[in-house]
């Protein structure tokens, strides 16, 4: 810790009062995590040394997240170092599977997940009093290093009574102040690409059946993401303009055109299902603010842009790929489709409409 809780406190106290910043940038300022950061506010301490209180919850992160339906909507936040994505909902249809219960999904309408239970380590339940009196509270999930992996935002439509019994259900017996970070999560190692068998690989891609058959296949390989595009045929893989994304989210709004989106972690897909409507530019930011749906993408980390194809039983799908300057995956964009049906025609045009010209014809 760099600072006593106290001094931490009061620092918080001061950046939110003046500056209106962030929680994520105050930590930043102080050179700690954002888990460090709230971890300072748990325990009993004077009211005067800040607005913020954190309450330490239990690692039974499949049950929590599970007890999340009776709080009925709420905003749900994934984000990562150049994307924000939030959506408002209810946790419906919650369930976790594989071994030890390790990968979730919440599949009940608005509130689209895909969560990575195994990098899960710590969770918060916050209230925090603000400038006009009121009291936003909170649930909070970090990694082992202390990076944020979900959070979970009340409304004024949320069950506060519901909340309230979750924390109390879900609160740990430990609740001194205080955190000690991990060590961050790094991606494997990318192969040198002489030691990729690119034909079998190649072979493989054109032989897909499904779009989640994709992880198997870089794990097989030994591909990161950004390397497979590289060495993937033109057919199935075009770096775009990096302005791609801007241009997308705008000419679909124009055009009425439903997507998906998908922003992730380590720890967290989150998924937007439906059209968007306003999208606006504000610094570097893209942004899509519409009722239900808020995206928030750092045009200026956007390294590399990647028009994909990917064979299915049921046809081609295609997809912008989004990637920073390490190769980290900032955001994806696919049409809105379900399991068993063609990709929409209008997404396809506009998509395809991102490159001069198509490697070959892809019929609709």
């Amino acid at each position: 810790m760099h600072a006593s809780f106290t001094a931490l406190r009061q620092a918080f106290a001061t950046a939110r009062h003046e500056r209106k910043a962030r929680h994520r940038d105050i930590a930043s300022a102080l050179s700690i995590s954002e888990a460090e950061l709230l971890a300072a506010h748990a325990g009993a301490f004077a009211d005067d040394e800040s607005p913020l209180r954190a309450r330490r919850l239990r690692a039974d992160w499949q049950d929590l997240v599970a007890a999340l339906e009776p709080l009925g909507p709420v905003m749900a936040l994934t984000r990562n170092e150049s994307c924000v994505h939030e959506k408002v909902g209810v946790y419906r249809e919650v369930s976790a599977q594989g071994p030890q219960r390790l990968v979730g999904l919440v599949l009940g309408g608005a509130i689209d997940l895909r969560i990575f239970y195994s990098h899960w380590r710590h969770g918060f339940a916050v209230a925090e009093r603000l400038s006009d009196g009121a009291v936003q509270r909170s649930l909070q999930f970090f990694d082992a290093a202390g990076q944020a992996i979900h959070k979970v935002f009340m409304k004024p439509e949320s069950d506060l009574v519901a909340y309230e019994a979750l924390v109390a259900r879900f609160l740990a017996e430990d609740q001194r102040p205080g955190f000690e970070p991990g060590e961050a999560w790094r991606e494997p190692a990318e192969t040198p690409d002489e030691r990729i068998d690119v034909a079998a690989f190649r072979a493989e891609w054109a032989s897909l059946r499904d779009t989640h058959d994709f992880f198997g296949l870089l794990r097989r390989h030994g591909l990161s993401r950004t390397q497979a595009l590289r060495l993937a045929e033109p057919r199935f893989a075009q770096p775009v303009a990096l302005s791609s994304a801007q241009e997308l989210l705008s000419r679909a709004a124009q055009e009425g055109v439903s997507l998906m989106v998908f922003v992730g972690n380590p720890g967290m897909i989150q998924i937007h299902s439906g059209p968007v409507n306003k999208v606006a530019m504000m610094g570097p930011w893209i942004n899509v603010l519409d009722p239900g749906f808020n995206l928030h993408l750092r045009e200026d980390h956007i390294a590399a842009a990647w028009l994909v194809r990917k064979p299915t039983v049921d046809g081609l799908v295609c997809s912008l790929e989004l990637f920073d300057a390490q190769g980290r995956t900032i955001a994806m964009l696919f049409g809105e489709r379900k399991p068993g049906q063609a990709e929409r025609c209008d997404w396809r045009k506009l998509l395809e409409s991102l490159v001069e010209a198509a490697p070959e014809a892809v019929p609709c």
